[in-house]
């Protein structure tokens, strides 16, 4: 889609109708265009109603990102963030990384109406259509060394987990190390990356994607269950009010972790993580698989497993329910 598509995006978002000369009219722009950017919308998994004599109007409401919005939304913490907003970006960490190399002050944050190539952990794809999703990247400096920074995806997962429960999103739990899932699917993925010296000080852009709708075309293309804030609360948060309180709450928590790391939410983490103590399999990045009891992670965000030669600590990998084998007589 392209940007003419989000300005024809901004005059459906009242929920009426409009004619497609009136379109064309305020865009200043052929009614032909009107159509393909139309058309476009609909490709990209935006539903739109048409009907003779009246126009065209939104099948279903949306709440555009704004910054005046936002900013009233953050309140007195307006001024730990420098927003900047966007209708389309290729990744939001991807566009945060370099003004991060050149001194952009922590609590940059850059947050885009579409990641057309959002990315995931091991170079995964994240799939979003146009304002379904809320995906932003903040920027974190911290005195530490990266070293030191280890459990800084799941403080991350912390406070997206609280937020989403404060917004009506029960049955929320916690995917080590960086999922936050909703009833055994997949609702919002953090992608972390580093940048700074051993011994510090260092930098983190932390990627956030929150499944806020899920249209079926976008569904079927997902590698894996999926779930979208639109079921888990029964409708669909408006997403200015959800990337403030997101923000508020990552201010918060990445304060204690920068005095005291991760260690006093570890418990708490514990408290939200969807395989405590129960049988996992751990697929390491080599291939190799491990199979035991998740027993929780350790200070420094590992995990922690009882395998049948005693408790092991790993720092990576993807990790699953154990397969159930049924035996037959």
């Amino acid at each position: 889609m392209s940007l003419s598509g989000f300005s024809v995006l901004r005059l459906l978002v009242d929920g009426e109708f409009h004619s497609g000369v009136a379109l064309a009219r305020a865009l200043g722009v052929s009614r032909a265009s009107i159509c393909n950017v139309l058309r476009s919308l609909d490709t990209a998994g935006l539903a739109i109603f048409r009907v003779r004599g009246r126009g065209y109007r939104l099948a279903q409401p949306l709440s555009l990102l704004d910054s005046g919005t936002l900013v009233r939304e953050l309140g007195t913490h307006a001024g730990r963030f420098q927003l900047t907003l966007l209708d389309s970006a290729v990744s939001t960490n991807t566009l945060l990384m370099q003004p991060a190399a050149a001194g952009a002050v922590s609590g940059s944050v850059i947050a885009a109406e579409w990641q057309t190539q959002g990315r995931g952990r091991r170079g995964r794809a994240w799939h979003a259509a146009p304002t379904a999703a809320l995906t932003f990247s903040l920027l974190w400096r911290f005195e530490q060394g990266a070293a030191a920074l280890a459990g800084l995806s799941l403080c991350a997962g912390l406070a997206v987990a609280r937020v989403l429960k404060a917004v009506g999103a029960d049955d929320i739990g916690l995917k080590w190390p960086n999922d936050v899932m909703w009833r055994g699917a997949k609702l919002a993925g953090i992608l972390i990356e580093l940048q700074g010296d051993v011994l510090g000080p260092s930098a983190a852009v932390i990627g956030i994607g929150i499944n806020v709708r899920l249209p079926e075309g976008l569904r079927e293309r997902i590698d894996q269950p999926a779930a979208d804030l639109a079921t888990a609360c029964g409708a669909a948060p408006d997403r200015n009010r959800l990337l403030a309180l997101l923000l508020i709450e990552l201010e918060n928590l990445l304060e204690v972790f920068a005095c005291a790391g991760f260690k006093p939410l570890r418990r708490e983490w514990q408290r939200w993580h969807v395989y405590q103590g129960k049988q996992v399999r751990l697929t390491l990045p080599d291939g190799t698989i491990v199979s035991g009891r998740s027993e929780g992670v350790a200070e420094d965000g590992s995990l922690l497993v009882a395998t049948a030669s005693g408790s092991r600590r790993y720092h990576s990998g993807e990790l699953d329910a154990a397969i159930s084998v049924v035996k037959q007589n």
